[in-house]
Protein backbone atom coordinates (compact mmCIF):
# COMPACT_ATOMS: atom_id res chain seq x y z
CA UNK A 1 0.00 0.00 0.00
CA UNK A 2 1.57 3.36 -0.90
CA UNK A 3 1.26 6.29 0.99
CA UNK A 4 -1.74 8.40 -0.30
CA UNK A 5 -4.15 4.67 0.40
CA UNK A 6 -2.24 4.56 3.86
CA UNK A 7 -3.30 8.72 4.60
CA UNK A 8 -6.90 7.96 2.69
CA UNK A 9 -7.70 5.09 5.24
CA UNK A 10 -6.89 6.99 8.53
CA UNK A 11 -9.41 9.62 8.08
CA UNK A 12 -11.49 10.50 10.39
CA UNK A 13 -15.92 9.60 10.16
CA UNK A 14 -17.38 12.19 8.06
CA UNK A 15 -19.49 14.24 10.21
CA UNK A 16 -19.51 17.85 8.61
CA UNK A 17 -19.36 18.39 4.94
CA UNK A 18 -18.52 21.80 3.53
CA UNK A 19 -19.00 22.74 -0.29
CA UNK A 20 -17.11 25.81 -1.71
CA UNK A 21 -18.86 27.24 -4.13
CA UNK A 22 -22.85 28.05 -4.94
CA UNK A 23 -24.49 28.07 -8.68
CA UNK A 24 -26.02 25.02 -9.83
CA UNK A 25 -23.24 22.60 -9.08
CA UNK A 26 -22.92 23.58 -5.79
CA UNK A 27 -26.85 23.96 -4.74
CA UNK A 28 -27.70 20.79 -6.53
CA UNK A 29 -25.28 19.16 -4.16
CA UNK A 30 -26.30 20.65 -0.88
CA UNK A 31 -29.61 19.92 -2.00
CA UNK A 32 -29.35 16.48 -2.66
CA UNK A 33 -27.02 15.41 0.24
CA UNK A 34 -29.59 17.41 2.56
CA UNK A 35 -32.68 15.51 1.43
CA UNK A 36 -30.82 12.26 1.48
CA UNK A 37 -28.22 12.37 4.51
CA UNK A 38 -31.09 14.05 6.85
CA UNK A 39 -32.77 11.20 6.42
CA UNK A 40 -30.44 9.02 8.10
CA UNK A 41 -29.82 8.21 11.94
CA UNK A 42 -29.00 10.86 14.12
CA UNK A 43 -25.77 9.16 14.89
CA UNK A 44 -24.96 9.48 11.27
CA UNK A 45 -26.64 13.08 10.48
CA UNK A 46 -24.20 15.15 8.37
CA UNK A 47 -23.57 18.83 8.94
CA UNK A 48 -23.78 20.86 5.69
CA UNK A 49 -22.29 24.44 4.83
CA UNK A 50 -21.95 26.11 1.97
CA UNK A 51 -19.53 28.86 1.18
CA UNK A 52 -20.02 31.19 -1.54
CA UNK A 53 -19.74 34.85 -2.62
CA UNK A 54 -21.52 37.12 -4.50
CA UNK A 55 -18.91 38.78 -5.35
CA UNK A 56 -18.27 36.08 -7.71
CA UNK A 57 -20.09 35.39 -10.30
CA UNK A 58 -21.01 31.87 -12.14
CA UNK A 59 -20.63 30.45 -15.54
CA UNK A 60 -24.66 29.80 -16.13
CA UNK A 61 -24.95 29.41 -19.66
CA UNK A 62 -26.29 25.37 -18.30
CA UNK A 63 -29.64 25.79 -19.43
CA UNK A 64 -30.87 22.71 -21.38
CA UNK A 65 -30.98 19.38 -19.36
CA UNK A 66 -31.49 15.46 -20.69
CA UNK A 67 -34.40 13.36 -19.04
CA UNK A 68 -32.68 12.15 -15.98
CA UNK A 69 -32.95 15.77 -14.21
CA UNK A 70 -36.74 14.90 -13.35
CA UNK A 71 -35.28 12.02 -11.32
CA UNK A 72 -33.15 14.37 -9.43
CA UNK A 73 -36.59 17.01 -9.31
CA UNK A 74 -38.62 13.68 -8.08
CA UNK A 75 -35.84 12.53 -5.11
CA UNK A 76 -36.57 16.09 -3.62
CA UNK A 77 -39.98 15.98 -3.81
CA UNK A 78 -40.20 18.81 -6.11
CA UNK A 79 -43.38 19.84 -7.94
CA UNK A 80 -43.31 19.75 -11.38
CA UNK A 81 -45.48 22.89 -11.83
CA UNK A 82 -43.65 25.22 -9.23
CA UNK A 83 -40.76 23.80 -10.60
CA UNK A 84 -41.30 25.37 -14.27
CA UNK A 85 -42.99 28.66 -12.58
CA UNK A 86 -39.82 29.48 -10.51
CA UNK A 87 -37.07 28.72 -12.88
CA UNK A 88 -38.89 30.34 -16.46
CA UNK A 89 -38.47 26.53 -17.80
CA UNK A 90 -39.79 25.27 -21.30
CA UNK A 91 -40.04 21.36 -22.33
CA UNK A 92 -36.86 20.00 -24.70
CA UNK A 93 -37.60 16.80 -26.68
CA UNK A 94 -34.99 17.11 -28.81
CA UNK A 95 -31.67 18.83 -30.14
CA UNK A 96 -32.03 20.25 -34.22
CA UNK A 97 -28.50 19.73 -35.58
CA UNK A 98 -28.31 21.95 -38.36
CA UNK A 99 -25.26 21.81 -41.12
CA UNK A 100 -23.50 19.19 -39.05
CA UNK A 101 -23.53 16.81 -41.72
CA UNK A 102 -23.16 18.98 -45.04
CA UNK A 103 -24.11 22.22 -45.25
CA UNK A 104 -28.21 22.80 -45.72
CA UNK A 105 -29.05 19.93 -43.76
CA UNK A 106 -30.21 18.41 -40.30
CA UNK A 107 -31.16 16.29 -38.00
CA UNK A 108 -33.06 15.72 -34.37
CA UNK A 109 -31.23 13.86 -31.94
CA UNK A 110 -34.64 13.17 -29.34
CA UNK A 111 -34.99 11.28 -26.21
CA UNK A 112 -37.19 8.81 -27.68
CA UNK A 113 -36.93 5.72 -29.32
CA UNK A 114 -38.21 5.30 -33.26
CA UNK A 115 -40.23 2.72 -34.08
CA UNK A 116 -40.55 -0.46 -32.13
CA UNK A 117 -37.87 -2.63 -31.35
CA UNK A 118 -38.18 -6.34 -31.38
CA UNK A 119 -36.09 -8.87 -29.00
CA UNK A 120 -32.36 -9.31 -30.48
CA UNK A 121 -32.80 -6.60 -32.96
CA UNK A 122 -33.52 -2.82 -33.05
CA UNK A 123 -35.99 -0.99 -35.58
CA UNK A 124 -32.89 0.57 -37.08
CA UNK A 125 -32.14 -2.43 -38.73
CA UNK A 126 -35.08 -2.82 -40.11
CA UNK A 127 -35.25 0.72 -41.17
CA UNK A 128 -31.48 -0.32 -43.25
CA UNK A 129 -33.36 -2.77 -45.22
CA UNK A 130 -36.40 -0.49 -46.12
CA UNK A 131 -33.74 1.87 -47.21
CA UNK A 132 -32.33 -1.21 -49.53
CA UNK A 133 -35.13 -1.73 -51.03
CA UNK A 134 -36.11 1.82 -51.90
CA UNK A 135 -38.82 2.28 -49.49
CA UNK A 136 -39.19 6.15 -49.29
CA UNK A 137 -39.74 8.09 -46.13
CA UNK A 138 -37.56 9.62 -42.87
CA UNK A 139 -36.21 7.11 -39.81
CA UNK A 140 -37.89 9.63 -37.59
CA UNK A 141 -41.19 9.49 -38.98
CA UNK A 142 -41.35 6.64 -36.52
CA UNK A 143 -40.61 9.18 -33.55
CA UNK A 144 -43.26 10.75 -31.82
CA UNK A 145 -40.62 13.01 -29.96
CA UNK A 146 -39.93 14.31 -33.66
CA UNK A 147 -43.17 14.70 -34.63
CA UNK A 148 -44.27 16.55 -31.55
CA UNK A 149 -41.20 18.70 -31.26
CA UNK A 150 -41.85 18.96 -35.44
CA UNK A 151 -45.40 20.12 -34.98
CA UNK A 152 -44.90 22.26 -31.66
CA UNK A 153 -47.24 20.26 -29.33
CA UNK A 154 -46.03 18.22 -26.07
CA UNK A 155 -48.32 16.94 -22.94
CA UNK A 156 -46.70 13.85 -20.97
CA UNK A 157 -47.80 10.86 -22.51
CA UNK A 158 -49.74 8.01 -20.61
CA UNK A 159 -50.76 4.82 -21.59
CA UNK A 160 -49.76 1.25 -21.38
CA UNK A 161 -48.15 0.82 -24.61
CA UNK A 162 -44.28 1.78 -24.64
CA UNK A 163 -44.57 3.01 -28.23
CA UNK A 164 -46.18 6.20 -27.11
CA UNK A 165 -43.18 7.29 -24.47
CA UNK A 166 -42.55 10.46 -24.92
CA UNK A 167 -39.79 11.34 -22.33
CA UNK A 168 -38.63 14.76 -21.69
CA UNK A 169 -36.76 17.51 -20.22
CA UNK A 170 -36.08 21.01 -19.89
CA UNK A 171 -34.43 24.10 -20.88
CA UNK A 172 -34.36 26.59 -17.71
CA UNK A 173 -32.88 29.67 -16.69
CA UNK A 174 -29.88 28.11 -14.32
CA UNK A 175 -29.39 31.14 -12.25
CA UNK A 176 -32.64 30.90 -11.12
CA UNK A 177 -32.84 27.01 -10.73
CA UNK A 178 -29.62 27.82 -8.33
CA UNK A 179 -32.05 30.01 -6.30
CA UNK A 180 -34.64 27.43 -5.78
CA UNK A 181 -32.20 25.25 -4.64
CA UNK A 182 -30.80 27.09 -2.17
CA UNK A 183 -34.37 28.18 -0.52
CA UNK A 184 -34.91 24.46 -0.45
CA UNK A 185 -31.35 23.25 0.73
CA UNK A 186 -31.95 26.15 3.14
CA UNK A 187 -35.12 24.90 4.79
CA UNK A 188 -33.80 21.73 5.41
CA UNK A 189 -30.73 23.04 7.42
CA UNK A 190 -28.11 23.85 4.93
CA UNK A 191 -25.98 26.58 6.66
CA UNK A 192 -25.00 29.52 3.73
CA UNK A 193 -22.07 31.20 4.70
CA UNK A 194 -21.15 34.67 2.56
CA UNK A 195 -17.36 35.13 2.11
CA UNK A 196 -14.12 34.84 -0.22
CA UNK A 197 -11.52 32.16 0.77
CA UNK A 198 -8.22 33.73 1.68
CA UNK A 199 -6.13 30.67 2.87
CA UNK A 200 -6.98 26.96 3.33
CA UNK A 201 -5.45 24.93 6.46
CA UNK A 202 -4.52 21.28 5.89
CA UNK A 203 -3.44 18.84 8.02
CA UNK A 204 0.25 18.66 8.97
CA UNK A 205 1.76 15.32 6.96
CA UNK A 206 -1.14 13.78 5.65
CA UNK A 207 -2.16 17.15 3.57
CA UNK A 208 -5.95 16.58 4.07
CA UNK A 209 -8.44 20.37 3.88
CA UNK A 210 -9.10 21.08 7.44
CA UNK A 211 -10.97 24.53 7.21
CA UNK A 212 -11.17 27.46 5.02
CA UNK A 213 -10.09 30.72 6.02
CA UNK A 214 -12.05 33.18 4.92
CA UNK A 215 -11.27 36.86 3.74
CA UNK A 216 -12.36 38.19 7.68
CA UNK A 217 -10.35 35.58 8.98
CA UNK A 218 -13.31 33.64 10.04
CA UNK A 219 -12.85 29.58 9.32
CA UNK A 220 -15.19 27.10 8.06
CA UNK A 221 -13.77 23.41 9.35
CA UNK A 222 -14.94 20.19 7.79
CA UNK A 223 -14.39 16.39 7.40
CA UNK A 224 -14.94 16.21 3.35
CA UNK A 225 -15.13 19.16 1.18
CA UNK A 226 -16.94 20.03 -2.23
CA UNK A 227 -15.60 21.91 -5.00
CA UNK A 228 -17.73 23.43 -6.84
CA UNK A 229 -15.57 26.44 -7.18
CA UNK A 230 -15.96 26.16 -11.04
CA UNK A 231 -12.86 26.52 -13.49
CA UNK A 232 -10.96 28.17 -10.59
CA UNK A 233 -10.57 24.18 -8.90
CA UNK A 234 -10.14 26.37 -5.68
CA UNK A 235 -9.23 23.38 -3.48
CA UNK A 236 -9.05 20.05 -6.31
CA UNK A 237 -6.34 21.82 -8.31
CA UNK A 238 -4.56 25.53 -6.26
CA UNK A 239 -4.25 23.40 -3.26
CA UNK A 240 -4.05 19.83 -4.00
CA UNK A 241 -2.12 20.08 -7.28
CA UNK A 242 -4.48 17.43 -9.02
CA UNK A 243 -3.55 17.62 -12.71
CA UNK A 244 -5.83 17.80 -15.57
CA UNK A 245 -6.11 15.60 -18.75
CA UNK A 246 -6.28 17.95 -21.76
CA UNK A 247 -8.53 16.86 -24.52
CA UNK A 248 -8.30 19.86 -26.81
CA UNK A 249 -6.81 17.67 -29.66
CA UNK A 250 -10.00 16.55 -30.29
CA UNK A 251 -12.23 18.83 -28.81
CA UNK A 252 -10.51 22.57 -30.25
CA UNK A 253 -13.03 24.70 -29.35
CA UNK A 254 -12.08 26.75 -26.69
CA UNK A 255 -14.75 29.84 -26.08
CA UNK A 256 -18.20 30.19 -25.76
CA UNK A 257 -19.70 33.40 -26.29
CA UNK A 258 -22.82 33.90 -24.78
CA UNK A 259 -26.21 36.72 -25.09
CA UNK A 260 -30.16 36.72 -23.98
CA UNK A 261 -32.50 37.77 -26.54
CA UNK A 262 -36.02 38.44 -26.87
CA UNK A 263 -38.37 34.89 -26.49
CA UNK A 264 -40.07 34.25 -29.60
CA UNK A 265 -43.83 34.65 -30.25
CA UNK A 266 -44.04 30.67 -30.02
CA UNK A 267 -41.37 28.19 -27.61
CA UNK A 268 -40.55 25.27 -29.38
CA UNK A 269 -40.02 22.39 -27.49
CA UNK A 270 -36.35 21.80 -28.68
CA UNK A 271 -32.97 22.97 -28.68
CA UNK A 272 -31.13 23.87 -32.03
CA UNK A 273 -27.37 23.55 -32.60
CA UNK A 274 -26.65 24.97 -35.85
CA UNK A 275 -22.74 24.50 -36.95
CA UNK A 276 -20.79 27.52 -38.68
CA UNK A 277 -17.25 27.78 -39.79
CA UNK A 278 -15.25 27.38 -36.53
CA UNK A 279 -17.93 26.22 -33.90
CA UNK A 280 -21.37 25.73 -33.17
CA UNK A 281 -24.21 28.34 -32.49
CA UNK A 282 -26.93 27.23 -29.51
CA UNK A 283 -30.81 28.55 -29.42
CA UNK A 284 -32.63 27.56 -26.23
CA UNK A 285 -35.86 28.89 -25.68
CA UNK A 286 -36.74 30.02 -22.10
CA UNK A 287 -40.32 31.48 -21.10
CA UNK A 288 -39.04 35.04 -20.57
CA UNK A 289 -36.05 34.83 -23.18
CA UNK A 290 -33.84 33.11 -25.54
CA UNK A 291 -30.80 31.31 -24.64
CA UNK A 292 -27.94 32.20 -27.26
CA UNK A 293 -24.27 31.30 -27.66
CA UNK A 294 -21.30 30.25 -30.30
CA UNK A 295 -19.11 27.44 -28.79
CA UNK A 296 -15.83 28.60 -31.73
CA UNK A 297 -12.05 27.80 -31.45
CA UNK A 298 -9.57 30.32 -31.54
CA UNK A 299 -7.68 28.63 -33.60
CA UNK A 300 -10.15 29.71 -36.39
CA UNK A 301 -11.98 32.22 -35.37
CA UNK A 302 -11.00 35.93 -33.44
CA UNK A 303 -13.27 36.99 -30.84
CA UNK A 304 -14.62 39.73 -33.00
CA UNK A 305 -15.61 37.31 -36.12
CA UNK A 306 -17.45 34.92 -33.29
CA UNK A 307 -19.46 38.31 -32.25
CA UNK A 308 -20.31 38.85 -35.95
CA UNK A 309 -21.55 35.23 -35.96
CA UNK A 310 -23.34 34.60 -33.07
CA UNK A 311 -25.21 38.51 -33.36
CA UNK A 312 -25.43 38.15 -37.25
CA UNK A 313 -27.76 34.63 -36.68
CA UNK A 314 -29.85 36.27 -33.51
CA UNK A 315 -33.75 35.24 -34.57
CA UNK A 316 -34.56 37.76 -32.29
CA UNK A 317 -33.00 41.35 -30.52
CA UNK A 318 -30.52 40.91 -28.52
CA UNK A 319 -31.21 41.53 -24.60
CA UNK A 320 -27.70 42.75 -23.40
CA UNK A 321 -23.21 42.20 -24.94
CA UNK A 322 -22.17 39.48 -25.19
CA UNK A 323 -19.55 37.49 -22.98
CA UNK A 324 -17.05 35.41 -23.55
CA UNK A 325 -16.43 31.99 -21.17
CA UNK A 326 -12.92 30.88 -21.91
CA UNK A 327 -12.44 26.85 -21.39
CA UNK A 328 -10.14 23.74 -21.89
CA UNK A 329 -11.97 20.75 -23.02
CA UNK A 330 -11.12 17.72 -20.65
CA UNK A 331 -10.73 16.57 -16.90
CA UNK A 332 -9.24 16.77 -13.66
CA UNK A 333 -7.21 13.55 -13.12
CA UNK A 334 -8.89 12.91 -9.70
CA UNK A 335 -12.13 13.71 -9.49
CA UNK A 336 -11.73 12.60 -5.77
CA UNK A 337 -8.47 13.82 -4.40
CA UNK A 338 -7.71 12.85 -0.53
CA UNK A 339 -10.66 14.77 1.86
CA UNK A 340 -11.97 16.47 -1.73
CA UNK A 341 -14.28 15.71 -4.39
CA UNK A 342 -14.95 18.09 -7.41
CA UNK A 343 -18.31 18.66 -8.57
CA UNK A 344 -18.95 20.68 -11.86
CA UNK A 345 -16.77 23.05 -14.05
CA UNK A 346 -13.49 21.95 -11.40
CA UNK A 347 -14.44 18.17 -12.47
CA UNK A 348 -13.56 19.03 -15.88
CA UNK A 349 -15.41 20.63 -19.14
CA UNK A 350 -17.41 19.46 -22.01
CA UNK A 351 -19.07 21.81 -24.06
CA UNK A 352 -22.54 22.03 -23.92
CA UNK A 353 -23.41 20.53 -27.08
CA UNK A 354 -25.48 17.45 -25.97
CA UNK A 355 -27.16 19.40 -22.58
CA UNK A 356 -24.59 16.83 -20.34
CA UNK A 357 -23.20 19.32 -18.29
CA UNK A 358 -26.11 19.74 -15.13
CA UNK A 359 -26.39 15.93 -15.74
CA UNK A 360 -22.79 15.75 -14.85
CA UNK A 361 -23.23 17.07 -11.78
CA UNK A 362 -26.31 15.09 -10.97
CA UNK A 363 -24.40 12.00 -11.33
CA UNK A 364 -21.45 13.26 -9.66
CA UNK A 365 -23.83 13.61 -6.67
CA UNK A 366 -25.54 10.36 -6.54
CA UNK A 367 -21.99 8.81 -6.82
CA UNK A 368 -21.03 10.35 -3.82
CA UNK A 369 -23.70 9.19 -1.82
CA UNK A 370 -23.54 5.61 -3.40
CA UNK A 371 -19.77 5.94 -1.93
CA UNK A 372 -20.62 7.95 0.99
CA UNK A 373 -17.59 7.49 3.41
CA UNK A 374 -19.51 7.91 6.44
CA UNK A 375 -16.82 5.86 8.71
CA UNK A 376 -14.03 7.52 6.71
CA UNK A 377 -12.95 7.52 3.86
CA UNK A 378 -10.55 4.58 2.00
CA UNK A 379 -8.22 4.16 -0.94
CA UNK A 380 -11.08 1.48 -1.85
CA UNK A 381 -13.63 4.08 -2.23
CA UNK A 382 -11.84 6.99 -4.01
CA UNK A 383 -10.74 4.76 -6.69
CA UNK A 384 -14.28 3.45 -7.46
CA UNK A 385 -15.78 7.08 -7.22
CA UNK A 386 -12.47 8.05 -9.93
CA UNK A 387 -12.73 5.04 -11.96
CA UNK A 388 -16.58 5.21 -12.55
CA UNK A 389 -16.33 9.11 -13.39
CA UNK A 390 -13.56 9.13 -15.68
CA UNK A 391 -15.24 6.13 -17.82
CA UNK A 392 -18.38 8.18 -17.70
CA UNK A 393 -16.71 11.27 -18.80
CA UNK A 394 -14.88 9.89 -21.98
CA UNK A 395 -17.95 8.13 -22.88
CA UNK A 396 -19.87 11.32 -22.91
CA UNK A 397 -16.42 12.96 -24.76
CA UNK A 398 -16.98 10.43 -27.17
CA UNK A 399 -20.24 10.95 -28.18
CA UNK A 400 -19.35 14.62 -28.79
CA UNK A 401 -16.50 13.41 -30.47
CA UNK A 402 -18.52 12.09 -33.12
CA UNK A 403 -20.47 14.85 -34.41
CA UNK A 404 -17.58 16.67 -35.42
CA UNK A 405 -15.86 13.97 -36.66
CA UNK A 406 -18.48 12.33 -38.71
CA UNK A 407 -18.77 15.55 -41.46
CA UNK A 408 -19.03 15.94 -45.04
CA UNK A 409 -18.30 19.78 -44.69
CA UNK A 410 -15.30 21.68 -46.89
CA UNK A 411 -16.16 24.84 -46.03
CA UNK A 412 -13.35 25.23 -44.05
CA UNK A 413 -10.12 24.19 -42.40
CA UNK A 414 -11.61 23.96 -39.12
CA UNK A 415 -14.14 21.01 -40.23
CA UNK A 416 -11.31 19.45 -42.64
CA UNK A 417 -9.04 19.04 -39.55
CA UNK A 418 -11.69 17.63 -37.43
CA UNK A 419 -12.74 14.83 -40.27
CA UNK A 420 -9.68 13.69 -40.71
CA UNK A 421 -8.33 13.63 -37.10
CA UNK A 422 -7.32 10.25 -35.28
CA UNK A 423 -10.56 9.61 -32.93
CA UNK A 424 -10.34 7.66 -29.36
CA UNK A 425 -10.14 3.71 -30.21
CA UNK A 426 -13.53 2.65 -28.61
CA UNK A 427 -15.17 5.40 -30.68
CA UNK A 428 -13.44 4.23 -33.38
CA UNK A 429 -14.74 1.10 -33.38
CA UNK A 430 -18.25 1.89 -32.10
CA UNK A 431 -17.98 3.72 -35.49
CA UNK A 432 -17.16 0.94 -37.95
CA UNK A 433 -19.53 -1.73 -36.12
CA UNK A 434 -22.49 0.44 -37.02
CA UNK A 435 -21.26 0.99 -40.32
CA UNK A 436 -21.05 -2.64 -41.50
CA UNK A 437 -23.81 -3.99 -40.22
CA UNK A 438 -25.82 -1.64 -37.33
CA UNK A 439 -24.37 -3.19 -34.48
CA UNK A 440 -24.19 -1.14 -31.82
CA UNK A 441 -22.61 -2.04 -28.14
CA UNK A 442 -24.09 -0.40 -24.73
CA UNK A 443 -21.26 0.26 -22.77
CA UNK A 444 -21.43 0.45 -18.89
CA UNK A 445 -21.83 4.02 -17.44
CA UNK A 446 -22.85 5.29 -20.90
CA UNK A 447 -26.06 8.05 -20.39
CA UNK A 448 -26.72 8.06 -23.96
CA UNK A 449 -28.37 4.45 -25.24
CA UNK A 450 -28.56 2.77 -28.42
CA UNK A 451 -31.43 4.99 -29.86
CA UNK A 452 -29.12 8.26 -29.30
CA UNK A 453 -26.39 6.85 -30.87
CA UNK A 454 -28.22 5.27 -34.07
CA UNK A 455 -29.90 8.98 -34.41
CA UNK A 456 -26.42 10.77 -34.40
CA UNK A 457 -24.51 8.02 -36.31
CA UNK A 458 -27.13 8.10 -39.23
CA UNK A 459 -28.21 11.62 -38.74
CA UNK A 460 -24.23 12.36 -39.48
CA UNK A 461 -24.59 10.14 -42.61
CA UNK A 462 -22.97 6.82 -41.19
CA UNK A 463 -25.62 4.14 -42.35
CA UNK A 464 -24.87 0.87 -42.23
CA UNK A 465 -23.87 -1.29 -44.89
CA UNK A 466 -26.01 -4.56 -43.56
CA UNK A 467 -28.45 -5.04 -40.98
CA UNK A 468 -29.45 -8.29 -38.69
CA UNK A 469 -31.02 -11.15 -40.52
CA UNK A 470 -34.24 -10.76 -38.09
CA UNK A 471 -34.71 -7.86 -40.17
CA UNK A 472 -35.39 -9.98 -43.46
CA UNK A 473 -38.30 -11.70 -41.30
CA UNK A 474 -41.12 -9.76 -43.31
CA UNK A 475 -41.59 -9.99 -46.88
CA UNK A 476 -41.03 -6.74 -48.72
CA UNK A 477 -44.47 -6.34 -49.14
CA UNK A 478 -45.14 -7.18 -45.74
CA UNK A 479 -42.50 -5.01 -44.76
CA UNK A 480 -44.08 -2.16 -46.38
CA UNK A 481 -47.27 -2.57 -44.69
CA UNK A 482 -45.61 -2.85 -41.12
CA UNK A 483 -43.94 0.51 -41.76
CA UNK A 484 -46.73 2.27 -42.75
CA UNK A 485 -48.86 0.99 -39.78
CA UNK A 486 -46.54 2.21 -37.53
CA UNK A 487 -46.34 4.83 -38.91
CA UNK A 488 -49.77 6.20 -38.29
CA UNK A 489 -49.57 4.71 -35.07
CA UNK A 490 -47.10 6.92 -33.71
CA UNK A 491 -48.64 9.93 -34.95
CA UNK A 492 -52.11 9.22 -33.42
CA UNK A 493 -51.04 11.07 -30.81
CA UNK A 494 -50.66 14.38 -32.22
CA UNK A 495 -54.07 15.28 -32.54
CA UNK A 496 -54.71 15.17 -29.13
CA UNK A 497 -52.05 17.09 -28.04
CA UNK A 498 -51.80 20.95 -27.51
CA UNK A 499 -49.25 23.37 -28.35
CA UNK A 500 -45.96 23.51 -26.20
CA UNK A 501 -47.08 27.11 -25.17
CA UNK A 502 -51.08 26.13 -24.43
CA UNK A 503 -49.46 23.10 -22.37
CA UNK A 504 -47.10 25.59 -20.46
CA UNK A 505 -50.21 28.02 -19.88
CA UNK A 506 -52.73 25.16 -18.40
CA UNK A 507 -50.18 23.82 -16.25
CA UNK A 508 -48.95 27.16 -14.84
CA UNK A 509 -52.76 29.09 -14.57
CA UNK A 510 -51.52 31.81 -17.12
CA UNK A 511 -54.10 33.03 -19.21
CA UNK A 512 -53.78 32.23 -23.00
Amino acid sequence: MNKTQEDANVTRPIRKVVILGGGTAGWMTAALLAKVLGATTQERRIAIELVESDDIGIIGVGEATIPPIQQFNAVLGIDEAEFLRETKATIKLAIRFENWGAIGESYYHTFGTAGRNLPFCSFHHFWTRARQLGIEGSYWDFDLNYLSAQAGKFAPTTGNDPIWDMPYAYHFDSALYGQFLRRYSERLGVVRTEGTVRDVQRAAGVGDIMALVLADGRQVAGDLFIDCSGGRGVLIQQQLGTGYEDWSHWLPCDRAMAVPSQRHAQTAPFTRSIAHGAGWQWQIPLQHRNGNGLVYSSRFCSDDEAAQVLLGHLETSALDEPRIIHFRTGRTRRQWNRNVVAIGLSSGFLEPLESTSIYLIQSAITRLLHLFPHDGITAQLIGEYNRQSQIEMELIRDFIILHYHANQRRDSAFWRDLRQMEVPERLARKIALFAANGTLVQDQYDIFMEPSWAQVLMGQGIVPADYHPLADGPSEAQLRRQLAQLAQLKARPLDQLPSHDDYLQRLLGQPA
